[in-house]
């Protein structure tokens, strides 16, 4: 697959796809990270799409991201969920797995909450937690695969948007107020993007622990960036999926998958508390 680029036709195509399958009128948009799709089945009277069928839509070819779109109600607002996610790792372009968030403002949403599963740096971390993600370090970014590279559809975005608060700090308060009325532990840090799909070295996880990461995944940076190129207000999620603060243990998918499905409840009460506020 070649490093494409995505035209605002291409946007334009899908988000027309999606509308035209759908009776609903969504503002809010959210991405379910590894092992935590079946947040998807609360939402209501849902329709469902298969990102194959939709206009230049990658097709995610990992276990646990069935790949489907899925729109309806969820704690009384018009919700997107992307039922699993793309990553760069499948051999994609950085503005092809973004085109599913592009798509999303096209059809007028204005907030995202974006979910991951992580491994965990912070030695305070343990397997289950959930962290609040307050910024991002763009390793990744940093050697040049943006998806804003080339050049720049003002009717998109500015060339260079700001990322001081990636992360939206009233959403951010709301989920701390969320997590304390329902009695919910809720971490902070910092999350790193690298691009895998090998896991960290021994050597990685001291690196990024030493810059300044308290999780660590494959994911959520790109995302977060073209969300807020466009204008979105961001929220982001990351479940602990295992730790690699401590003895380093061999990290496998299954373990990670395993964990999200634990994590569930736990994190659909957050997210269905902060919905029914926005």
């Amino acid at each position: 697959m070649s490093d494409d680029f995505v035209t605002r036709a291409d946007i334009d195509r899908a988000a027309q796809f999606i509308a035209a399958r759908t009776r609903h009128q969504p503002r809010v948009g959210l991405i379910l990270g590894s092992g935590l799709n079946s947040l998807a089945d609360e939402i209501a009277n849902a329709e469902v799409i298969p990102f194959r069928d939709i206009p230049g839509f990658p097709v995610s070819t990992v276990e646990g991201h069935s790949g489907a779109l899925v729109i309806g109600e969820l704690s009384g607002k018009a919700v997107i969920a992307m039922r699993g996610r793309v990553h760069y790792y499948e051999g994609y372009s950085m503005q092809r797995i973004t085109l599913p968030i592009r798509a999303m403002r096209a059809l007028g949403v204005a907030t995202l909450i974006v979910t991951n599963a992580a491994g965990g740096v912070n030695v305070n971390f343990h397997a289950g937690d959930l962290m609040l993600i307050t910024d991002h370090i763009n390793l990744v970014g940093m050697t040049g695969l943006n998806p804003l590279r080339g050049a720049n559809d003002d009717s998109l975005g500015p060339r260079f948007p700001d990322m001081t608060h990636a992360y939206d700090p009233g959403l951010c308060e709301l989920a701390r107020q969320v997590a304390r009325d329902a009695h919910i532990e809720l971490r902070e840090g910092v999350y790193i993007m690298l691009a895998g799909p090998s896991f960290e070295s021994s050597a990685d996880v001291k690196f990024i622990r030493l810059i300044g990461a308290d999780a660590v995944g494959m994911s959520t940076v790109p995302e977060v960036i073209v969300a807020r190129h466009g204008g979105m207000r961001v929220l982001g999620v990351s479940l602990i999926s295992n730790s690699l603060a401590h003895a380093h243990f061999e990290v496998n998918h299954q373990e990670v998958l395993a964990a999200g499905q634990a994590a569930v409840p736990k994190l659909a009460g957050l997210l269905t508390g902060v919905l029914a506020q926005i």
